[in-house]
């Protein structure tokens, strides 16, 4: 009876973070300028009627009920996540939530006018609001929880991800990175590499889009494809939006933007549908989502034999060019270049990107480090790791990414453990199913069946430690990544 009634508690909330995904895809995609602050107000009200919600005084005796019900396996691993997100939400008074929510929707609204602008002054006041109150949060999770400020956010995005264990992670790649960024550039320095020449129209850009997504298995009865400042994956799974951006004058970055976000789709339009409403039914952590965005654009899109599929659709939709020739696109696709944007960087050297952003949002949370002194530490740790300036070049640095804007601290290192965790993937399936240059030629529902039958199908029913052993053989290890770089840049 108590279980029963959490069901319908939890299935309510639901339906009220469905309006929120939606009502904030749409404030990032259509809405004019002008709604931004009564959308904003709006929002953080909705973000404090779900925080209510998870806050209801009855939540407690249920749970003390259910425990002594006769559950089956599935509903007392439901009960657990329920607990959790109920433990998450009582540890933050609804004040603080309100507030964070309309510094957040206001810092990022700005964001998307003062970046282009390069207005770090601009910026910095919405920014530290933003910063104050994420700090706040922070201790009050970090004192409820006996974790550090740091790893009190981390729990959030990756529950049981510490910071003692992702120190030694990257201090294992500070340790071969660099050196195999220079081998591979030095490895690349003599190929010929031809620049595809534009402009490319953005309705056809849209239209090769859609096509791609068709291939990988994207279901548009349950999802659609538009255009934002920064591409993300939003709504529900019932629901699934994703965004990209576009430049008429490069066709490859949007392509494996999009790439990027079906990934993401695919996992969320994946979740066991009879679960979806409840936390048991949701993503397992922001790193096994990653993991599926790295394993469309890295694993699969930039294998040669997939990029030898995409050579004909770019003839047909831009018409033929010699940049399109399927040897060429390969080399520009597994091209190696330190650059300033992270969203941009080639798969070896992206791992820096977040390092950097790692050691800046830990710091920042911990008080080591201020707001106003962001551009500054900026700018070392991307002369440290990709010997880049980045010296009054805002827009490049620090006001790149949309995630601090919100509050999102603690959310970085998914990126890189979603890099380790695909090809963790792509190791244990080429185990199981043979060659991935095979299924790719051929036919690539194996590929997506294993992912199903392995990850998908999952959600939240094991822990991302759990989930990764029984799929790959091991939780955590980053040697698959490594061997992954090394076989497919210096081969």
């Amino acid at each position: 009876m108590s279980y029963a009634l959490l069901v319908e508690h939890f299935e309510q909330l639901h339906h009220l973070q469905h309006l929120g995904a939606i009502c904030g895809w749409d404030q990032a995609t259509m809405m004019p300028p002008g709604g931004n602050e009564a959308r904003a107000e709006a929002l953080s009200t909705l973000a404090v009627l779900c925080h209510r919600q998870l806050q209801d005084p009855c939540l407690g005796d249920w749970f003390a009920a259910a425990e002594q019900e006769p559950l089956a396996p599935e509903q007392a691993t439901g009960l657990r996540e329920m607990q959790r997100a109920w433990r998450d939400a009582t540890l933050l008074p609804a004040d603080l939530v309100r507030q964070l929510s309309l510094a957040g929707s206001r810092c990022e609204h700005a964001w998307r006018s003062l970046r282009p602008a390069n207005d770090w002054a601009g910026f910095l006041p919405l920014f530290e609001e933003v910063l104050n109150l994420s700090r706040q949060a922070a201790s009050a999770r970090a004192e409820a929880l006996g974790l550090s400020r740091y790893d009190s956010l981390l729990e959030k995005y990756e529950p049981g991800m510490r910071s003692a264990r992702l120190d030694p992670l990257f201090d294992g790649l500070r340790g071969w990175l660099p050196g195999l960024i220079g081998e591979v550039q030095e490895k690349q320095r003599g190929e010929p590499l031809l620049a595809p020449r534009g402009p490319f129209a953005i309705e056809r850009q849209k239209a090769l889009g859609l096509e791609v997504m068709r291939l990988l298995g994207f279901d548009f009865n349950h999802g659609r494809l538009d255009v934002s400042a920064h591409p993300f994956c939003g709504g529900v799974s019932e629901d699934v939006r994703l965004t990209t951006r576009y430049n008429e004058q490069d066709v490859t970055q949007a392509l494996m933007g999009i790439i990027h976000e079906t990934g993401h789709a695919r996992y969320e339009q994946g979740l066991p549908a009879a679960l979806r409403k409840l936390p048991v039914g949701q993503a397992r952590s922001m790193g096994v989502h990653e993991s599926q965005s790295l394993f469309f654009e890295m694993q699969l899109a930039r294998h040669p034999t997939f990029i030898a599929r995409l050579a004909p659709l770019l003839d047909t939709h831009f018409g033929p060019q010699p940049a399109f020739a399927a040897d060429n696109l390969a080399r520009l696709y597994t091209r190696v270049a330190p650059g300033l944007i992270r969203v941009d960087a080639d798969e070896v050297t992206y791992p820096a990107h977040i390092m950097l952003r790692y050691e800046i949002e830990r710091d920042l949370i911990e008080g080591k480090l201020e707001a106003r002194d962001l551009p500054e530490r900026w700018d070392q740790l991307m002369q440290r790791y990709l010997g880049l300036d980045t010296r009054g070049n805002y827009r490049d640095g620090c006001l790149q990414d949309i995630h601090w804007t919100d509050g999102s601290f603690g959310y970085f290192p998914s990126y890189t453990l979603g890099a380790i965790y695909a090809a963790q993937q792509a190791a244990a399936m080429q185990r199981q199913l043979g060659p991935l240059e095979a299924l790719i030629a051929e036919d690539m529902s194996p590929i997506f069946h294993w992912l199903r039958q392995h990850i998908w199908q999952h959600a939240s029913l094991q822990d991302t430690a759990t989930l990764m052993t029984r799929a790959c053989g091991q939780a955590l290890d980053p040697a698959p990544f490594r061997s992954h770089l090394e076989q497919r840049y210096l081969g």
